[in-house]
């Protein structure tokens, strides 16, 4: 619980789509063609690179996608953009959509950690 005026830290693992694996690299801005998920560990600052495997796919890499993070156990995607399809199944698993998000995955995630989380 957290006391009025203090901001409640985030917790847990924020998955970012990216076009390298490295905090350093550019966001990629859609979701189910980027070529990697970077899964960074909001407490300890931990990274983990894993590749998208929708990034070839003919049809259904946003599923795809959705299953390779929630497999990594993100409550959190940053992204660009999301089709309709995708933001529905990634909230049924559990995982807060943020689209518009631009920049290095670094920033990125440091900016959506400077953002006060409601109560």
């Amino acid at each position: 619980q957290s006391e009025r005026g203090t901001a409640r830290k985030w917790v847990g693992k924020i998955a970012v789509t990216a076009s390298e694996p490295s905090l350093d690299a550019p966001l990629e801005p859609q979701f189910g063609r980027c070529a990697y998920f970077l899964i960074v560990d909001a407490d300890d600052g931990s990274m983990e690179a894993v590749k998208n495997p929708g990034v070839d796919a003919r049809g259904g890499a946003g599923v795809e996608s959705v299953r390779t993070i929630a497999s990594k156990k993100a409550t959190v995607l940053l992204t660009g953009k999301c089709g309709p399809s995708a933001v529905k199944a990634l909230s049924d698993a559990g995982i807060h959509v943020v689209t518009g998000c631009s920049g290095t995955v670094r920033d990125v995630v440091q900016q959506y950690k400077d953002t006060p989380k409601p109560d």
